[in-house]
């Protein structure tokens, strides 16, 4: 009886020593943050992660995708955290979000857009650089057809270039969509860049050599807030329209502007049921957009590391940041810095 009661100790021992180091390797493993490369989500990304981690002690890493594989990812919790979601774009998004399997916290980011642009001088000129109006009358969508010679394509003269997101992101399916909705398939090279930053590089060098340009952008960006630039009138959104556009395999898509934007913070249902104290702090973030687009254009002209201009924003924007958390989180990351 003495063996039995040693050997049933002993196991309780085992046991308890095991669940110990489980539940300690849980709280110690990172929390998983997809890794953006547009500049917005990126910066946002090390923001959190680094109020995350010298705020609430968790560690964190970055782990790269396409928009559609980390929203996948998100779903099987894979990641834990997509720093900058524009919730209820995506079909993938909206059925994970349906199944409860993924999350939208908070609204980060009020007045954000996206749509077709083209600089200001391209409509109404520029003295000062002796840049003439190329397109005086364009207005909307629906003149460029007969603008197609004033962005004419370098590899296809015959037609204007489209400058697309890249092959991956959400919005790449949705431009091409609208190039159909629009009937300018057939004016207009679907020009697809390779990265975020190629999208980035070839507008802002077209720009100031003052050459004419016609892009899918967004806000916030750089680009927002270092050039004068006027977005196209599209029609009135329809979500039904929407539909259209977000479905690649749609044979016939309807046009219409683009959903208003919500951005917020991605979650993955375990990572919302594991970390409430998380949830809540991600709740409350609120980045002003224009001092967002101020930062983003400088961290673009200095071609600074985000998690750099991360940690400068948290040094010198105290007013912004510590009214999303608790007195002492805040305290904390403040010494850190």
């Amino acid at each position: 009886m003495r063996s039995i009661k040693t050997l049933l100790g002993s196991s309780l021992l085992a046991l308890t020593l095991f669940t110990g180091h489980a539940v300690a390797a849980e709280k110690t493993a990172p929390i998983h943050f997809a890794d953006i490369t547009w500049e917005s989500g990126s910066f946002i990304t090390e923001v959190l992660r680094l109020i995350v981690e010298k705020g609430y002690g968790y560690p964190t890493d970055t782990l790269p995708g396409s928009t559609v594989s980390l929203e996948a990812a998100l779903a099987r919790n894979d990641i834990q955290v997509i720093g900058e979601e524009w919730a209820g774009r995506s079909p993938a998004w909206v059925k994970a979000a349906a199944e409860g399997k993924v999350f939208g916290l908070g609204d980060t980011v009020k007045g954000a857009t996206e749509g077709w642009w083209v600089p200001e001088y391209v409509i109404k000129g520029d003295p000062e650089r002796g840049l003439k109006p190329l397109a005086p009358e364009l207005k909307s969508v629906a003149d460029l057809a007969r603008y197609k010679d004033v962005f004419r394509d370098p590899e296809d003269p015959s037609r204007g270039r489209f400058l697309n997101s890249p092959t991956g992101w959400t919005s790449e399916i949705v431009n091409s969509q609208k190039l159909k909705a629009y009937a300018l398939n057939d004016s207009f090279v679907n020009f697809r860049t390779g990265s975020g930053a190629a999208l980035d590089a070839e507008v802002a060098s077209s720009i100031k050599r003052g050459k004419p340009v016609l892009f899918y952008y967004w806000s916030p960006t750089p680009l927002l807030g270092r050039f004068k630039l006027v977005k196209l009138e599209e029609p009135p959104f329809d979500a039904e329209a929407w539909k259209t556009l977000a479905d690649a395999s749609n044979p016939h898509p309807k046009g219409t502007r683009s959903m208003p934007a919500s951005l917020a913070i991605g979650v993955s249902a375990a990572f919302k049921a594991q970390y409430p104290e998380l949830v809540t702090f991600f709740e409350q973030v609120d980045l002003p957009i224009d001092l967002l687009n101020q930062t983003l254009a400088g961290m673009s002209e200095k071609r600074q590391p985000p998690r750099q201009v991360a940690e400068a924003f948290l040094r010198d924007q105290p007013q912004v940041w510590k009214a999303w958390l608790p007195g002492d989180v805040a305290s904390k990351v403040s010494s850190s810095l």
